[in-house]
């Protein structure tokens, strides 16, 4: 049964194509952090093992969140690795064992994309038939990342 929430179907179907892709980039970057959760190593091991475990766990519940949010506007989530590659702007590096900066620089780098990503749908919310529900958020999801890129900056200044 669709919902019938106030907002029209193509917006409803739009809005939960949009959520897909971030969906898709929360769940590469969730990888790409547990990744690097489970090979840092050098000086400060487990200050990186603990933070990057902190963020992969963070982002679990965005991915949650962005799963349930699509669910609720009526559409079908995505949940295969192929599906979440093949909608992510976000690109996996395989073989890739950077150093712990380079962990760093990458996540940053990541978080960031997010970013620019998820303003650019909010900036243009009524073009991208976003209700105000989704509006908001998203935007909460924005800030949240706004919040990770804010700490791995501070570890490369």
């Amino acid at each position: 049964m669709k919902p019938d929430i106030g907002v029209a179907e193509k917006d409803l179907q739009k809005t939960a194509k949009t959520l897909g892709v971030i969906l898709s980039n929360e769940t590469v970057l969730y990888i790409k952090t547990r990744k690097f959760h489970w090979n840092i190593s050098g000086d400060s091991f487990m200050e990186f093992h603990l933070l990057f475990e902190n963020q992969y766990k963070e982002i679990e519940e965005i991915i949650d969140e962005v799963a349930e949010r699509i669910s609720k506007l009526g559409s079908k989530t995505i949940g295969t690795m192929q599906e979440f590659i093949d909608n992510a702007t976000l690109k996996e590096k395989p073989a890739n064992y950077p150093t712990q900066k380079e962990m760093l620089a990458e996540l940053l780098s990541d978080h960031e994309e997010i970013i620019k990503h998820i303003r650019k749908i909010v900036d243009n919310e009524d073009a991208e038939g976003l209700d105000a529900g989704s509006a908001d958020f998203i935007t909460g999801l924005m800030q949240t990342h706004e919040t990770i890129a804010w700490k791995l900056r501070r570890y490369l200044k």
